[in-house]
């Protein structure tokens, strides 16, 4: 990991900037994508720096929208045409998870 938390920072919010409309990535995604912290590293950053960015494509790795921001998110989800679970309350990962490619 970057010996400065701000170049991690700025390295999460670069990935999360570039995820597409209608995608999603867990934190754990991005972690892995960057080969750098972890899914809690990645937490902290979006819950600290995380509201210039599209923070609602960052979810849970079981589909689950940010706590106390679900409505917001799902609202979202619903104008980009994020596919949903047929619960229509989690995100179906199968299909709206972004590679970074």
């Amino acid at each position: 990991m970057p010996t400065d938390p701000d170049e991690f920072a700025e390295l999460v919010l670069d990935v999360v900037e570039r995820i597409p409309a209608g995608r999603v990535m867990s934190y754990g995604d991005i972690a892995e994508y960057l080969g750098l912290g972890g899914p809690r590293q990645v937490g902290r950053v979006m819950s600290t720096q995380g509201g210039g960015v599209p923070w609602w494509r960052v979810i849970r790795a079981d589909g689950r929208p940010l706590p106390g921001h679900e409505r917001e998110a799902l609202e979202r989800y619903a104008a980009e045409g994020t596919p949903l679970r047929p619960d229509g309350a989690r995100v179906d990962m199968r299909r709206a998870r972004w590679d970074g490619s």
